[in-house]
């Protein structure tokens, strides 16, 4: 029996899972928390509420509607996503297999600011371990982050590469690296370098040579997970077409993350698009 997984449980996730559930396909929405959403004290401006309602209950109801259709939740942190034949969602905790992915997990409203960061993406600067750890075999690199994604991000590498530095940008760690894993709490100054990166030069006068620096700040985004498996991105931004369809074959993106109107009401179009989308995928696999 084909299965989905959805990852995120804001309105666009639940939107689509609404779909897929009473489409009869086995699915699992995955999150940690509601996002941004949660925070939003009155929401005053979405159709069928006469009276405000805050973000935190508006997604409480998502989820009990969802559960009550047969929606199976877990509660986790998505640090990374591959395909070995079926998609693979790794978490802090566990794995888990589907045979289509919706990405709806927001959109990271901060990105590192780093001189140099955008210069050398591509050139040194990257957004997936698993992706690129191959190219700095045996060579020294720098992971930039402090909790699971950044771990994730780490083991990935250690395997690969000659040594391995985190740099938590001036934060303490939140979870422990394994005891070959460098250190350094020192605030980012720049990343330097002629063609490609070659050094990041720290607030406190020192200077660490690296050739790849691996961003993996706070958790993973839709957008990163999304670059992990080879989708097309722009900036912050997932690429799908008027389906949520992206370019890697069952694998959808909905909401915030896809860009536009950053809106409930449009979080919810884009899940039924995506969920509609993926229940005629899901059946021309024939499981």
């Amino acid at each position: 029996m084909a299965n989905m997984i959805i990852i995120g449980k804001g309105p666009a996730g639940i939107s689509a899972s609404l779909y897929i559930l009473r489409a009869g396909i086995e699915t699992t929405i995955i999150a940690k928390d509601g996002g941004a959403l949660e925070k939003a004290e009155s929401i005053d401006n979405f159709y069928g509420f006469p009276q405000p309602i805050s973000g935190k209950q508006l997604i409480q109801n998502g989820v009990e509607h969802a559960k009550r259709l047969g929606a199976h939740f877990v509660e986790d942190e998505v640090v990374g996503l591959s395909f070995d034949g079926r998609f693979v969602v790794q978490t802090a905790n566990g794995e888990y297999k589907a045979d289509s992915i919706l990405l709806s997990t927001g959109s990271q409203r901060v990105r590192p600011r780093i001189k140099g960061l955008t210069e050398f993406e591509g050139m040194g600067v990257s957004y997936c371990a698993i992706c690129d750890a191959f190219f700095y075999h045996g060579q020294h690199v720098a992971v930039l982050g402090d909790g699971e994604y950044a771990l994730h991000e780490v083991k990935e590498l250690i395997p690969i590469v000659g040594s391995v530095t985190l740099l938590t940008n001036g934060s303490q760690p939140k979870v422990v690296f394994p005891e070959e894993v460098q250190i350094n709490q020192a605030k980012i100054s720049e990343l330097i370098g002629n063609d490609a990166l070659e050094q990041v030069l720290l607030e406190d006068g020192t200077a660490l040579t690296i050739s790849g620096f691996f961003v993996a700040q706070g958790v993973a985004g839709s957008s990163d997970l999304a670059r992990k498996i080879g989708a097309m991105t722009e900036g912050n931004k997932i690429i799908v077409n008027e389906n949520m369809e992206t370019n890697i074959p069952g694998l959808y993106a909905a909401g915030d993350c896809v860009g536009g109107l950053l809106q409930v009401s449009k979080a919810v179009s884009d899940g039924a698009l995506a969920g509609t989308a993926a229940i005629r995928y899901l059946r021309g696999l024939g499981k």
